[in-house]
């Protein structure tokens, strides 16, 4: 019985349950609207959104590791749903949904089997640039997207360039209802983001509580102008477009013909669903750990793998779509006072009674306000500062924000992601390629060994001592050769090279062959060379090789015993 419970369920303490009470209603209450306007951001049936936040969120709160973490609908997800989906499917068909669900079984999936793997490691490849650029570009795309909500216009086309001269077009044909009701929707939760906290807290409250309180705002919205179309009947007399009418009730198995995909449609969503698995695991991770640091807990990656599996495998039955850890939902469900996953299970629960009994009162909902409202959202997302640090830090860390933001306006959020990652990639490649080499020399009066060009240190005549501060690979065996024989070249009266291997962590058969071949050329002409700081590992592949046996008796412990021992010229 105790392996059907989720772990925390045994460390549960009773006075949790006030506040896991209180913040899985006030998150319910909170994220309906939420849910809506993600569903319809990623094409679907707005219902959909409301389905994703009941099973998917129990699901990772029986196997997720985060005591905090809130899953469900999420802007970035939507977005990659949307975009891995309009070229196969109308939005908002019966196939499309069908399709979505397929999206997120196959995501699950893989979480799944990253998690039984233990192959965490491969969102690694996704480095904090990359992330960065992908969610600033896709937040600017989803907000471009948008404003034809709160303008009231019809516009055709995908991508940032066409989206926003479609929006130009379609300027003339405003609906100014929807326009005021969109931009007073706006400017009101713009300042209620900028200005609201800080009057609660001069109001006597906690930093904490103002922060939730100030998130309201979206809700006190959609009340008001929900309100106020369904008095004056705005969708009817000035052509306001709302939510409408959807089916109330549980989400319903949509049957193993719908959920199982076709090969030529497994072909199609198969990229798609990994860059969500990947995208969705570094986000949620990160979320994770910065809430679960607040209170010195502890994240078990290969567990939240698990997690977000099964809650997209349980999103696929419950015909909705990939979802992820939310920013906005796991910072209120924190903020409400949550102590455990318990607050989200209460929140789902009380979806379910939303959708079984209050679901009629979002029909007169205006798209404007969710529109607004996601507007508002995102745009937190957009990062200009991490472009100016990762720009003054390291310019190619710099260069692949830049591509990965680029990609996802240009060419859409799964090649902006390529594109960044492979980037990141080419990076890592050229870098090792061409690793640092310095001549070091003794710092005065010491033991230690410094670049020259730095320290101020002594060097010993016809003594060239260098260190390789890289593994020695295919890629960089040449360049490491042609740099000690460019130093050799520039001084004709080195009879000794020492080489620190303190950086070295691997040799390959490669660089093995350019030792090998160094060492026997370095003889000839009259020159030694020697070995110091390898590490264990290193010298125990090396000591049965040729190369190895051969400077058994000049490997050094480090690069001062090597400089003290007595130099022998070498066997010709």
């Amino acid at each position: 019985m105790k392996r059907l419970l989720p772990v925390w369920f045994g460390a549960y303490r009773r006075e949790w349950l006030a506040g896991d009470l209180s913040a899985g209603l006030i998150a319910a209450v909170m994220l309906v609207p939420q849910s809506l306007g993600y569903a319809m951001l990623a094409g679907l049936p707005p219902e959909v959104g409301l389905y994703a936040s009941i099973l998917p969120v129990i699901a990772y709160a029986w196997l997720g590791s985060s005591m905090t973490l809130a899953v469900g609908p999420v802007a970035v997800a939507s977005l990659m749903t949307a975009s891995a989906l309009h070229p196969l499917a109308v939005a908002g068909s019966a196939h499309y949904v069908m399709l979505a669900g397929q999206l997120a079984l196959l995501s699950g999936l893989m979480l799944l089997a990253f998690g039984v793997l233990r192959l965490g490691f491969l969102a690694h490849f996704l480095s904090h640039p990359v992330v960065s650029g992908f969610l600033s570009g896709s937040s600017l795309l989803i907000a471009v997207g948008q404003f034809k909500h709160v303008l009231g216009v019809k516009v055709e086309g995908h991508g940032m360039l066409e989206t926003t001269l479609g929006l130009v077009r379609a300027l003339p044909d405003t609906n100014r209802t929807t326009l005021l009701v969109g931009g007073s929707t706006l400017a009101f939760l713009w300042v209620a983001r900028r200005w609201f906290p800080g009057w609660f807290r001069r109001a006597g409250l906690s930093p904490d509580r103002a922060d939730l309180a100030a998130r309201f705002a979206p809700m006190l919205a959609v009340i008001v102008w929900t309100s106020l179309t369904a008095l004056l009947e705005l969708d009817r007399t000035s052509g306001l477009a709302v939510v409408g009418q959807f089916p109330s009730g549980l989400p319903t198995f949509p049957g193993w013909d719908a959920l199982l995909p076709s090969r030529s449609v497994l072909a199609d969503l198969a990229l798609p669903a990994l860059l969500l698995a990947l995208v969705g695991f570094v986000e949620s991770v990160s979320m994770a750990q910065s809430l679960a640091q607040r209170r010195q807990q502890r994240i078990l990656p290969d567990r939240e793998l698990l997690g977000l599996g099964a809650a997209n495998l349980a999103s696929a039955v419950s015909g909705s779509y990939p979802i992820i850890g939310g920013l906005s939902r796991s910072v209120i469900n924190y903020a409400a006072g949550a102590q455990s996953p318990l607050a989200s299970v209460v929140s789902a629960l009380l979806m379910v009674l939303i959708l079984l009994f209050f679901s009629s009162l979002f029909h007169p909902l205006p798209h404007a306000v969710l529109a607004a409202a996601i507007i508002v959202a995102v745009s937190s997302l957009i990062d200009v500062q991490a472009f100016r640090r990762a720009w003054a830090y390291d310019r190619a860390d710099g260069m692949s924000l830049i591509a990965s933001f680029v990609g996802v306006l240009v060419f859409g959020v799964e090649a902006g992601i390529v594109i960044g990652v492979s980037l990141s990639l080419a990076v890592i490649v050229w870098r090792s390629s061409h690793p640092h080499i310095a001549v070091v020399g003794r710092v005065l009066g010491t033991e230690h060994f410094r670049n020259i060009n730095r320290y101020r240190v002594d060097t010993l005549p016809g003594v060239l001592a260098i260190r390789v501060d890289e593994s020695l690979f295919f890629a960089n065996a040449m360049e490491v050769e042609s740099r000690i024989e460019a130093l050799l070249a520039a001084d004709d009266s080195v009879k000794r090279v020492v080489i620190s291997c303190a950086g070295v962590n691997q040799v390959d058969t490669t660089a093995l062959h350019m030792l090998t071949t160094l060492e026997t050329d370095l003889a000839r002409r009259g020159i030694r060379l020697d070995l110091a700081e390898v590490k264990g590992p290193v010298m125990d592949r090396l000591r049965d090789t040729e190369f190895g046996i051969r400077v058994a008796d000049r490997v050094y412990l480090s690069l001062h015993d090597a400089m003290a021992a007595d130099f022998k010229p070498p066997v010709r």
